[in-house]
Parts: C-alpha cells; sequence; structure tokens
C-alpha cells in the first residue's frame, strides 16, 4: 500500500471486512473530493471483481450501457450479453458472471451510487434484491458502495424503511482532513511554508485532499491561492457549480440556501432562512436543509440553553464560503486579486470566521490542550438577549466539572494584543453572560490564537487559558 496519509480507522475497518468470513456490504460516503475512491482503490489494490462508476446527469438506459460495457470487460468471453432493459436484469447478469468466477472473496464497488438512481429507475429494489436473495446467502461477496450525495446514502441505504433495512454491515464517514493529516500531506509533497500558511490554505481548502494536493510546493500560500481560485483555470475558481450540481438534483434550492446562510456569520434561523430565500416552510425546505448538512456544508447548532426551535444554521465548508466571498465576482483577468484583498474589512471579518470554524473542527485538539479531554462537556454558541449589549461567544464547552470555558478565537500575523478597550468588552462580555445564564459555575476565558495572547496588565488579569495555533495541530 502506498504511503497513506490519515484514514487508519477507515483503513481497519476495510481489512476487516476483506478478510470476513461473511458477505459484507459496506457503504462509504463523505464530502466530494473528500477521498473515497482513492481509499477503496488503495486498501484493494485495484483487484475488484467488478467495478462500475455511475455517470452524472444520464439517463437509466446510458446507465444500463455503462453496466454493460464494463460488465463484458471483466467477462471477457462470448456471448456477449445484451443490454439489460431494467436494473433487476442487469444484476442478474451480474449473478452470472459472479458465480463463475474462482475469486476467493468476490470485490464488487460500485462508486457514485446516487447517480444510478435517476428518476423511474428501478434501481434500489434490483439492488435489495440481488442482495437479499443472493449475496447475503453466501459467504464470498463484499459489495463496497461510496457516494458523494452523504444523505443518499444515509437516507436510502443505512436507514433504509424497507429491504435494506440494517442490511449495511459497515458503514464509514470520510471526514476531510485534520489540520495535522493536512501537514502532512504538503510535507510528502516537500512544500516549505509555516503553520501559519497551512493555516491560511487550510481556510480557502478546508481539509479536502483534493485541493491541497493541487498546492504547488515551491510556491507560497498566497501565491497558490491566487493560481488555484482566482487564474482563469483554477481548480476552485470553476469547482462551485460543478460541486452541488453533482449533488444534489434541483441545485438551485441548495444553492439559495447557502448563499443565505454565507450573509450572516452567525448563522440563521430556519425561519430567517425563510425570508431571505423566499422558500416555502415545507418538506422541501427540510429536505434541503437535511442534504447540505449531511454533506458537510452546513451545520445546526442549538445557542446555550435555547430550545431545538431557536437552532442556527451555519455555513461551514470552508470553500463554498471562499468561494461566495471573493471568487464568485473576481475578475480572472487581474492576477492580483488575492493580493488586493489581504488587509481589506472583508478580509478580516472572513478570515476571523474562518479561523472560528478551524477551531470548532478541532475542539477535540483544543479540549487535550486545556487538559479536559476526560471531561463529560458540551459545546455551544452564546448571544445575549440584549440587542444593544452585543455580546457574543461562538464556542462554550459546558463542563461537568462546574467550569465554564468562554473561547474567544482571533486570527491575527503577531501575538493577539488585548487592549484596555478590548479588556473592558471581554468583562462586560462575562458579567453578561453569567447574568443572562444564571449559571453558578467558574467561567474560564480561553484564548486561541495563532501566536499567543501578548502578556500586558489587561491579559494577566482576564485570561485563564491561552492556546496557540499549535495546539490545533496535534
Amino acid at each position: 500500500m502506498i504511503n497513506f496519509i490519515g484514514r487508519e480507522r477507515e483503513i481497519r475497518k476495510l481489512e476487516r471486512v476483506k478478510n470476513s468470513n461473511r458477505s459484507e456490504f459496506v457503504a462509504i460516503y463523505g464530502r466530494r473530493r473528500v477521498g473515497k475512491t482513492l481509499l477503496v482503490r488503495t486498501v484493494f489494490e485495484n483487484t475488484f471483481t467488478f467495478q462500475l462508476t455511475a455517470i452524472a446527469n444520464i439517463s437509466r438506459s446510458q446507465q444500463l450501457l455503462n453496466f454493460s460495457t464494463h460488465l463484458q470487460k471483466y467477462r471477457k468471453e462470448t456471448p456477449v450479453y445484451e443490454i439489460p432493459p431494467n436494473w433487476f436484469w442487469a444484476f442478474q447478469q451480474l449473478i452470472d458472471y459472479l458465480e463463475k468466477c474462482s475469486d476467493k472473496k468476490k470485490v464488487i464497488f460500485l462508486d457514485e451510487l446516487p447517480w444510478f438512481d435517476n428518476q423511474k429507475s428501478d434501481f434500489i429494489p434490483a439492488l435489495e434484491h440481488f442482495w437479499n436473495s443472493w449475496a447475503a446467502t453466501r459467504d464470498d461477496i463484499l459489495l463496497v458502495v461510496c457516494g458523494s450525495a452523504a444523505s443518499w446514502i444515509i437516507n436510502k441505504l443505512i436507514n433504509h424503511k424497507g429491504g435494506l433495512h440494517n442490511r449495511v454491515t459497515e458503514r464509514i464517514k470520510l471526514e476531510p482532513f485534520s489540520l495535522k493529516e493536512a501537514e502532512e500531506l504538503l510535507k510528502q509533497k516537500n512544500a516549505a511554508i509555516t503553520r501559519y500558511q497551512i493555516l491560511q490554505l487550510y481556510m480557502v481548502m478546508g481539509g479536502i485532499p483534493f485541493y491541497l494536493d493541487q498546492v504547488e510546493p515551491t510556491r507560497s500560500a498566497m501565491q497558490n491561492i491566487e493560481e488555484i481560485c482566482f487564474a482563469a483555470d483554477g481548480l476552485l475558481r470553476l469547482e462551485f457549480d460543478n460541486l452541488f450540481k453533482a449533488l444534489f438534483s434541483k441545485a438551485e434550492r441548495h444553492i439559495s440556501v447557502v448563499r443565505a446562510i454565507a450573509k450572516k456569520s452567525k448563522g440563521l434561523t430556519r425561519q430567517e432562512i425563510i425570508d431571505v430565500t423566499q422558500l416555502s416552510n415545507s418538506g422541501t425546505l427540510t429536505r434541503v436543509l437535511d442534504e447540505l448538512e449531511k454533506s458537510g456544508f452546513i451545520r445546526r447548532y442549538n445557542p446555550f440553553q435555547k430550545k431545538k426551535k431557536n437552532s442556527l444554521y451555519q455555513l461551514v465548508d470552508f470553500y463554498t464560503l471562499f468561494y461566495l466571498r471573493f471568487i464568485e465576482n473576481s475578475d480572472p483577468l487581474d492576477r492580483d486579486n488575492w493580493q488586493n484583498a489581504i488587509d481589506t474589512p472583508g478580509y478580516r471579518t472572513w478570515s476571523g470566521y474562518a479561523f472560528e470554524q478551524i477551531c470548532l473542527y478541532h475542539i477535540h485538539q483544543i479540549k487535550l490542550a486545556l487538559g479536559i479531554s476526560g471531561v463529560i462537556s458540551h459545546t455551544f454558541s452564546w448571544k445575549s438577549q440584549d440587542k444593544e449589549q452585543g455580546a457574543q461567544i461562538d464556542l462554550i464547552i459546558d463542563r461537568r466539572d462546574q467550569v465554564i470555558n468562554l473561547c474567544e478565537m482571533k486570527f491575527s500575523v503577531s501575538p493577539f494584543v488585548i487592549t484596555k478597550s478590548y479588556a473592558n468588552q471581554l468583562r462586560n462580555k462575562i458579567a453578561v453572560f453569567r447574568e443572562e445564564t444564571g449559571t453558578k459555575k467558574a467561567l474560564y476565558l480561553t484564548m486561541v490564537t495563532t501566536y499567543g495572547v501578548n502578556k500586558n496588565t489587561h491579559s494577566v488579569d482576564l485570561v485563564q487559558n491561552d492556546l496557540e495555533m499549535e495546539v490545533l495541530f496535534t
């Protein structure tokens, strides 16, 4: 196996099913470009008994032609199967081929599975029949399916209420890389960049391996962002529309919701999304929000001590946020788009929010640094009910040991300075939080910054925990 970065847990799962003494049905899902196909091909070393990748936005008859063509390549014998008229017939042809194979473990890999299930397709009932009536009765079948449309995999396979209920024997959600894994990938490419520059790249691309792999090791983070995101033929200039259309039918609704949420860093409630997008308050909106959440574009979270109906939806996909803020309206003929954006108010707002999202994605690392990984805790956000106060805390760690960490996250190019006015804001924020929540727990102000907090008279009296970006790379 090649020098694979991360994915130890996922590789162990796939190795287990490879050596299982029963038939196994594995479902792998995760955001587009996160490395699902590469993981499967690497673990199985491309030695599949049968492998097929669906094609986006084509008819059932075209998908069946694609299936028939690939099956014949694997069979390597005559007579040639006729093109099946439906998926039941197609799976019967697959059974006929598999029963003649001598492989000890017959590995079938169906990639981008949701694309097979197009309008008026009988794919799911046929897959159900294939598994229940034939594959599950044997001990030598390993069916691995992948899909970027995570909500489809979850709803149509994992949580299927019909004949596929509880048939998936192993499920793997492939997450984006952490900062540590992103650093390992860039080191493997011999990129000579600092952790600060890795943070900059991560704020643009997130932990998506395919995006990070585009980084040219001899260029700085700024140069790479300029080339990958703003050049006329840059991968991430052209990615946005393809990304959503490949994942969702009627993607215009999903894009509309994402655009609305992107305008408010704190997030929007369901009603606020309806007000902005003019979408009806219906099951369709529920489905769109569910699909966006399960696919990793947005997150839903409950503000501290608030009920579920007050949940906020926040955009958490780094690339999508960056595209909407900077790439979409940029001129590809301008060679200095990113350099010109640096130090503008828009840049400062975006970088602050993006760094907060990095911290939220690395809460486990923050808890480790605080020495509380073994303490039961829950994370929230909080916003004062008093609009005049305007106090807001984006990360609260509410601990079982009678302590609450109030986290302030700041992205800066040097040690962060707490001025007298900012110190007063922090004291006011802490006082308002205690008054409105009525908590009796100890409140620890926790600063998470790039280069730490500059020690002065204001910081010494206020800050209980001072965490630098290094902790996020553990």
